[in-house]
């Protein structure tokens, strides 16, 4: 399923949904959990788990090089919200009726080129992370984000004329 785009305050919310059959606190523990990444979104890793800690974006590139982001709002078990450059990406999770509910919004300032990027992006992370969360391995197609990222120019070019 496809973020939905809305207007906000100071720019744009991505907003993504996901529903997993397993409690809220078996997501939460997924993702905040440094071995999971590499599962799912390889480039970050944890170094402080706290408001006003610091998440690393590691290039991998061979390079070495990675950026600091700053971990704007954290409450234990239930959100995480971290700098994303110039905007921000927010994680929730709530218990959904039998199982639990993931949140992931990314508070965009100025919609360009990169947008679709990285939306198609995070809509192939969160594949991934199903299968952290129920322990399935789905083999993702090669071409998937290619997938994705059409479609979400697709969304950025008609949201835009809205």
């Amino acid at each position: 399923m496809l973020a939905k785009m809305y207007k906000s305050v100071n720019g744009y919310t991505a907003e993504y949904k996901r529903y997993f059959n397993v409690p809220f606190e078996k997501v939460w523990a997924s993702l905040v959990n440094n071995e999971n990444f590499k599962f799912w979104m390889g480039h970050l890793e944890i170094t402080d788990l706290s408001k006003g800690g610091k998440m690393l974006f590691h290039y991998n590139d061979g390079s070495g090089k990675f950026e600091n982001m700053t971990i704007t709002d954290f409450v234990d078990g239930e959100l995480l919200q971290l700098e994303w450059g110039t905007d921000t990406v927010r994680f929730e999770t709530v218990p959904y009726e039998e199982g639990s509910l993931l949140i992931l919004k990314e508070y965009i300032r100025e919609i360009t080129d990169h947008t679709p990027m990285d939306l198609a992006g995070w809509h192939v992370c969160l594949l991934r992370f199903n299968d952290v969360v129920t322990g399935e391995s789905n083999e993702l197609p090669a071409d998937e984000w290619e997938k994705w990222y059409c479609e979400y120019k697709l969304l950025v070019k008609n949201f835009d004329k809205e």
